[in-house]
């Protein structure tokens, strides 16, 4: 029964089909959905909105928190729905379309997206489809697993469809703070000064006379695609652990460290899921994703408190998680992703910023998004939000990929998403290169020392010694680069023929 969680009894009426309430988006129109990393988001309008493509021309833009579950991605682009999309996606069907650029994306921090259209810079949002597993007695939308940029969407859209989900427990009300900025310029601080800060409401505050149609639905959130931890990230973890220890020896930070921000995947869940056997206690974290990882932590004495804007996990931890989400009441929080990943909270709390690099150079450049320089990934995320901000800004990345034909640390990288200036510390599996206080030179011999694959380390060294025969506060041999690169083109590996066969 649906109608205890439409606790506002006006709203009985505006119940509808999916295929009604999708009637409610036009073509042309910019949509923003729910949906942050395959949580929390919209399961039965865009299904509806790919069926009508079949017969109409409907085109949209897409704006979400980050990537969606449920193939929802993959089905609107088969079906040509999406014209634009932004500022997040992990879909292999929706990648190939934007690098052939058949779907325009937009990569943005994910901080930012919401300021832009507060400040009337995108938008504006026409239609906003928000999964709630409650609707509250003054018509508040009570999130499910994520809140994402659903506030903002919500707050700033002309019609709201809202899809509830009898699927997500009604134990995750009261675990979403939803705090809205002040208009700038006259912005009062955001009052978040722990992990822990309340500072908003349990609900999404809307006039409910702007809800045209609810959507009943009943399925699941995708699980995450993690893998278990390997050698490899086990070796990331450890050097990541031993130099956290070497921090608190020194006295720069105590045993329960600083607030703990990890990107979505398996190496940052695996360096996460490493501190359980570590030597730190009475943890927080101050993320976006809270992962496998977080709730392993929980269980294991180690996290006191984490705070976040979704809960996205694997398929045997979302079924072993959710039923009892309740006994997390108390230690969790999930916000939207502009407070989550705001610049202002994460400096002021001290973050420790863990996140993936796809590649990383010499001098401690960092590559997230494109392959080659040209193909993109998955988008920026929040890498940047927190690389930037944070009182330790690092990377971890296995030093080789496809099975060794690639170097994950080169001459240069092929495209920028983290600058030297806004990285500290760098992590493969061979070891961990600290570059807080060094000037490139030394960055390069440090890296190359530490984190190059044995295979490739000495090509990296003989690049560095010609580069410095040259001169330059950045020495680069600007002819060769991007060589190694080039070479994979090439022949598939970065390895040049002569020593790939000694």
């Amino acid at each position: 029964m649906y109608r205890d969680r439409i606790r506002l009894k006006s709203l009985w009426g505006k119940v509808v089909p999916a295929e009604e309430a999708a009637f409610l988006i036009k073509d042309g129109m910019t949509v923003g959905m729910s949906g942050f990393t395959r949580a929390g988001d919209a399961k039965a309008v865009p299904l509806a909105l790919a069926e009508r493509a079949a017969s109409e021309k409907l085109k949209i833009t897409l704006m979400t928190g980050a990537s969606l579950g449920n193939d929802v991605d993959r089905i609107l682009t088969e079906a040509g729905v999406l014209s634009r999309r932004l500022p997040f996606q992990a879909d292999p069907v929706l990648r190939k379309a934007i690098n052939r650029g058949e779907v325009m994306f937009v990569d943005q921090h994910l901080s930012e997206t919401v300021e832009l259209l507060r400040s009337r810079q995108m938008g504006p949002v026409d239609v906003a489809v928000i999964e709630a597993c409650a609707i509250t007695e003054n018509g508040g939308i009570v999130p499910t697993t994520s809140i994402g940029n659903s506030a903002t969407f919500a707050i700033l859209a002309e019609k709201i469809i809202i899809e509830l989900n009898l699927t997500q427990p009604l134990d995750l009300e009261g675990m979403h703070d939803v705090y809205i900025p002040t208009r700038r310029p006259f912005r009062e601080p955001i009052p978040v000064v722990t992990a822990e800060s309340r500072a908003g409401l349990p609900y999404i505050p809307i006039d409910p006379s702007r809800i045209a149609a609810i959507v009943v639905t009943r399925k699941q959130d995708s699980s995450a695609s993690i893998l278990p931890p390997d050698d490899e990230t086990n070796a990331i973890a450890g050097h990541l652990i031993e130099f956290l220890g070497r921090e608190v020896r020194q006295g720069r930070m105590g045993r329960s460290l600083a607030p703990l921000q990890a990107g979505i995947g398996t190496i940052a869940n695996a360096v996460l899921h490493g501190l359980i056997d570590g030597p730190f206690h009475d943890l927080t974290m101050y993320s976006e994703v809270l992962q496998d990882s977080t709730f392993e932590l929980f269980d294991a004495g180690k996290l006191n408190f984490a705070s976040g804007s979704s809960i996205t996990l694997s398929a045997g931890k979302y079924a072993e998680v959710l039923p009892k989400i309740g006994s997390y009441k108390g230690r969790l929080l999930l916000r939207p992703q502009e407070i989550s990943n705001h610049p202002e909270v994460i400096r002021r709390l001290g973050v420790i910023g863990i996140n993936t690099a796809l590649e990383c150079d010499i001098y401690g450049n960092v590559n997230s998004t494109h392959v080659n320089g040209t193909q993109m990934m998955n988008g920026i995320g929040g890498s940047g939000d927190f690389a930037r901000n944070s009182h330790l800004a690092i990377f971890v990345t296995k030093s080789l990929a496809k099975g060794g034909a690639i170097s994950s640390v080169v001459p240069m990288v092929s495209h920028v998403d983290h600058n030297e200036h806004d990285v500290d510390v760098l992590v493969t599996e061979v070891g961990l290169a600290d570059l807080r206080g060094l000037a490139p030179r030394e960055r390069a011999e440090t890296i190359i020392r530490n984190c190059v694959h044995p295979s490739y380390r000495e090509l990296a060294a003989d690049y560095q010694r010609r580069a410095l025969q040259r001169g330059g506060h950045t020495p680069h041999l600007l002819e060769e680069a991007f060589a190694w690169h080039t070479r994979f083109q090439q022949t598939g590996s970065m390895m040049p023929k002569p020593l790939a066969a000694e």
